[in-house]
């Protein structure tokens, strides 16, 4: 199968394993990998033991693919792609490339991923910026509260796609409307919807989107990629640099030629040579995106969660602390109860894996996820509901006759 063959959601599930054994919703902290990526690396591990084989073109070839995949996954030009090993190697670039004088303002919400935070704190450190948090609205970002934010020294914004925590998505087009107006970069942590949610970032015109692979990409940890619009390379001052950020045209025969010119691309801010089983696996990895389709992926998620939204609106015993308008919605789900730490243990037990973040059980369907994983989950639930509440009205009870 090539990188651009089409797939259905139930053939994409046959390559995870792990679906015939538990119940998996945990993409937003690390993306199980596909049968597909884990024998690529096989392969490229068998090759390299037992072949002793140089690769050298073969992996900058791979390379070059993978900036074209993921350049048309987002809506951009291979040349504005570069590959990179998280989203905070991605972040680090505007951080300290960026033309930015002390005493400017770097802009941040306050419940960003922290990713962003020690990013631009150690910049902010190092150059004299000055880090500004704009108050959130009920846990979520508000563009009021931004407008109010700015001054005349605001020149970052930094912001992700998707809150981590509630799923929370913003609308980038919006928000960089409001950026471009005040002469403010808008940069975007994308890893918690890269490969869940639909985007083009030509459209929201932003002018970086960063994201690391390992979640919702389902890639090897230690994987990642940035967009920089074309027109920022040449403002940006590369924090670092290396061999590789010049184009040697994949001639390595005569290594004395010390004044060729830079790549005119994003590719020169990759600073050096790559996790090279990494960029095997992402490869393998895209072919699930490229053959589903973001968009169709998006769909698929958000009706797994609306399932589970039916059920939770009827059981008084959760709350919703997600939002719910389309807009904003996003492949993170939010709930809580009384006691959510107990909740994800009973889940645990059940082999349904979730996380606890803020407060609230946080779960991620993705698309290796089916109806019958949902009905598996509403099911667990509904029993700790009814366990719970039978608790509630014997502790009452007891508080009755005592009196």
């Amino acid at each position: 199968m090539t990188t651009k063959q089409k797939i259905t959601f139930a053939q994409a599930r046959a390559l995870f394993p792990h679906t015939k054994k538990i119940t998996y919703f945990g993409a937003a902290s690390i993306g199980p990998m596909s049968i597909w990526v884990r024998d690529a690396i096989a392969d490229y591990f068998e090759a390299r033991t037992d072949r002793a084989m140089d690769d050298t073109k073969l992996f900058f070839s791979n390379a070059d693919e993978l900036r074209s995949e993921y350049a048309k996954l987002i809506g951009a030009n291979s040349d504005e792609i570069g590959i990179g090993i998280s989203a905070s190697f991605g972040m680090n670039i505007p951080a300290f490339g960026l033309p930015l004088k002390s005493g400017d303002e770097v802009l941040l919400s306050d419940v960003e991923f922290p990713a962003a935070v020690y990013t631009w704190r150690g910049a902010a450190e190092a150059r004299g910026l000055k880090l500004k948090f704009i108050p959130s609205v009920n846990r979520e970002f508000s563009i009021d509260e931004l407008e109010r934010a700015i001054t005349p020294r605001s020149k970052v914004l930094c912001l992700s796609w998707v809150q981590y925590f509630n799923g929370f998505k913003n609308d980038l087009r919006a928000i960089n409307t409001i950026c471009k107006k005040h002469g403010i970069w808008f940069i975007v942590d994308g890893t918690q919807g890269m490969g869940a949610e639909y985007v083009n970032v030509k459209k929201a015109d932003v002018d970086m989107f960063v994201s690391s692979c390992q979640k919702w990409m389902l890639s090897p940890q230690g994987g990642g990629f940035f967009y920089i619009r074309k027109e920022l390379q040449n403002i940006i001052t590369p924090p670092s640099m290396s061999w590789q950020s010049a184009d040697w045209h994949q001639e390595f025969t005569d290594l004395f030629r010390y004044e060729l010119p830079y790549f005119d691309s994003a590719r020169r801010f990759e600073c050096g040579y790559y996790v090279v089983s990494n960029v095997v696996g992402m490869r393998q990895s895209n072919r699930l995106f490229l053959g589903l389709g973001t968009l169709h992926i998006e769909k698929h998620n958000h009706a797994l969660i609306d399932r589970l939204i039916r059920y939770l609106k009827v059981n008084p015993f959760y709350r919703i602390t997600s939002s719910l308008i389309p807009a904003h919605r996003s492949s993170i789900f939010a709930f809580a109860c009384d006691n959510p730490m107990e909740l994800h243990r009973a889940l645990l037990k059940r082999k349904i894996i979730q996380v606890v973040r803020e407060g609230s059980i946080r779960v991620s369907p993705h698309l290796y996820n089916n109806e019958r994983d949902i009905d598996t989950l509403i099911e667990a639930l509904d029993e700790y509901s009814r366990a719970g509440a039978n608790t509630k009205q014997a502790v009452k009870r007891g508080s009755a006759k005592k009196r």
